[in-house]
């Protein structure tokens, strides 16, 4: 399920994106970026669309990916 990132209080969803760039396997590319950086490049997909934060029941989880 999709959570719309508009809908959570603005310190949840910084919360939700610091988890996600926090997890061990996230790749930003070759450059290393801050988290604020990182926390900032989320935040942007989030709004243009490119990117949205997914509920899954099954697994109790929250995760952001990419979206067409």
């Amino acid at each position: 399920m999709i959570i719309p990132w508009q809908n959570l209080d603005s310190q949840t969803l910084d919360n939700i994106i610091e988890y996600f760039v926090l997890r061990e396997g996230t790749d930003y590319g070759l450059q290393e970026k801050s988290l604020q950086e990182k926390v900032t490049q989320v935040k942007s997909q989030l709004i243009d669309g490119t990117a949205a934060i997914f509920w899954s029941e099954l697994h109790q989880t929250v995760d952001i990916k990419l979206v067409k």
